[in-house]
């Protein structure tokens, strides 16, 4: 059986690289570097099931990187990654659905992988 495909959007290697090393045993890990990476990723992986972002990173914040990517592949999970406080944007983000949920930093690798668990 194939792993399920989850995407990691982050601007920082040493979490790219943390993230995947923890989770490669369970999911096809894929990679981008910031948000417009993340949108080349989405439109040649239509499979994608779960994208886990950060939030402050170049080019596009967490928040409007998931809005545009959420037109190209609106039945993926969406999840935010942020080293600060829940901010009105991500509490809106959670409100209207657009993110499933909030996770900070430095990440939990056992709640993230509960998450991407229970809508996987």
């Amino acid at each position: 059986m194939d792993r399920p495909k989850v995407l990691y959007v982050d601007d920082e290697e040493i979490n790219l690289l943390l993230f995947e090393i923890n989770l490669r045993g369970k999911y096809h890990v894929l990679k981008a570097e910031d948000g417009l990476k993340g949108l080349e990723v989405i439109k040649k992986n239509p499979d994608i099931k779960v994208v886990v972002s950060d939030m402050k990173m170049p080019y596009l914040n967490g928040i409007e990187f998931i809005t545009k990517a959420k037109e190209l592949a609106p039945n993926v999970c969406y999840f935010i990654l942020t080293g600060f406080e829940i901010t009105d944007e991500l509490q809106a983000a959670l409100d209207k659905g657009l993110i499933l949920n909030c996770f900070r930093k430095p990440f939990n690798m056992n709640v993230i992988d509960e998450e991407l668990e229970k809508v996987i």
